[in-house]
């Protein structure tokens, strides 16, 4: 399969990332949170911190999609390993982990304002997890394509 046509799936896969994410951060959520404040008018007063918050954890999501972009178009230039994907990849580690912390301490705030329940909570550490692998693995490319894109510049010189 060529790099064109790799990165035109990446991208399709990106553009399908991201109706899914306007739709969860925009429609679902929301709608949800609306549904649970006719069915439980005693926790209305939570709504909107909570929708807040939430919608506050995809403002990363959001960065996350452009610097693949970024990275996609690279790819269907033909420079997969370059210092500039290395940059990017790194920046998607930086933004993963802000997030899982942002969304860590909004849990916890929360949680200790009384407008959250141990088990959210407890998930949270799941999720926060999840973020955590996913900074890493980041972090770990973003070395691998570094160290790939000074080899290809070594190689690139001796012919």
């Amino acid at each position: 399969m060529e790099q064109k046509t790799l990165s035109n799936w990446l991208k399709c896969i990106l553009v399908g990332l991201g109706i899914c994410g306007v739709l969860i951060y925009l429609v679902a959520i929301p709608a949800y949170g609306l549904n649970l404040r006719k069915l439980y008018p005693e926790f209305s007063g939570r709504f909107w911190p909570w929708l807040i918050f939430i919608l506050g954890t995809g403002i990363p999501c959001c960065a996350v999609l452009v610097l693949s972009w970024k990275i996609t178009a690279n790819i269907g230039r033909d420079r997969s390993f370059s210092e500039e994907n290395a940059k990017f990849l790194k920046w998607i580690s930086v933004l993963t982990a802000a997030d899982a912390g942002y969304f860590l301490a909004g849990n916890i705030l929360l949680f200790f304002l009384s407008m959250s329940h141990p088990a959210v909570v407890l998930v949270s550490f799941l999720i926060v997890f999840a973020c955590v692998a996913l900074s890493i693995a980041s972090a770990v490319l973003s070395h691998l394509v570094k160290k790939a894109a000074q080899l290809q510049e070594q190689s690139d010189w001796t012919i």
